[in-house]
Order: structure tokens, then C-alpha cells, then sequence
């Protein structure tokens, strides 16, 4: 799951903090900071993001990954229903990946009679997508 475009004028407002910081002394130094600043955290918007991939074996949140066969029912929420599951519904055994940037969550029930993780409850921007994709298969 990629940032929110309004996350890059983070990126874009940290190089220039760098450079206005810096130009009094040098203007070059302080491009090269902002630069470097800008780079640095653009990188590390891009490594924190992460994705979600179904397949007709597994699906993979992240890091966390599990059998199609252990997954259970899909619910999307949006608008008020996100925070009310986020919130006062939410089970601290869950498995959780929430992003700021990206509002709507889906909740995957998990069957796996050995694992103690009732559901995985993470953001994305098209919920009823995956709740129809998981849904089919």
C-alpha cells in the first residue's frame, strides 16, 4: 500500500527545512541537506509501506502471512465504522496494520484452530475489494 500523496509534501517539506535551515550559512550545503533529507525520508516512506497479496494459497498482510484455508469471513468499514472497530470492538489479540495516511480497514476472520488471533484488521483504500476477492476464492 503506497503513501497518500499528501504524505510527499511531508517529504518535500522536510528537504526544505533542510536547505532554509542551512542557506544562511551556504546555499549549497544547504540544498545538498535538503537533498539528502528529502531522499532520506522519501526512502523510508517507501520501505514502510506495505502491501497486501492474495493468492489462491495464501494471503500476506505486511510480514504476516497465512493459508487461504485458515481465512475466514471479510468485513469492510468506512467512515464512522473504522474507528468503532479500531477502537471499543477492537480485540487486543488481533493482528493490526494501520496506516494514517489510509482511512478505510477490512477485518479478516481467522479459522486456525491453533492460532490465537481472532482477525486481521488492516488499511486499504478498496476494503470491499478484498472482501470480494476473499469472498470468490
Amino acid at each position: 500500500m503506497s503513501a497518500a500523496w499528501w504524505m510527499w509534501l511531508l517529504v518535500l517539506f522536510a528537504g526544505l527545512v533542510g536547505l532554509i535551515a542551512l542557506a544562511p550559512i551556504n546555499m549549497w550545503v544547504g540544498a545538498a541537506v535538503g537533498a539528502v533529507v528529502a531522499g532520506g525520508t522519501a526512502v523510508a516512506l517507501i520501505v514502510s509501506s506495505t502491501g497486501i497479496v492474495i493468492t489462491g494459497e495464501s494471503l500476506q498482510v505486511g510480514r504476516a502471512r497465512i493459508e487461504r484455508r485458515f481465512v475466514g469471513e471479510a468485513e469492510a468499514f468506512r467512515g464512522s465504522a473504522v474507528q468503532r472497530v479500531r477502537g471499543p470492538e477492537l480485540d487486543a489479540r488481533a493482528y493490526m496494520n494501520f496506516r494514517v495516511s489510509v482511512g478505510p480497514v477490512v477485518r479478516i476472520q481467522i479459522t486456525d484452530p491453533v492460532d490465537p488471533t481472532p482477525y486481521w484488521l488492516t488499511s486499504t483504500r478498496h476494503p470491499e475489494r478484498i472482501v470480494e476477492i476473499l469472498s470468490a476464492g
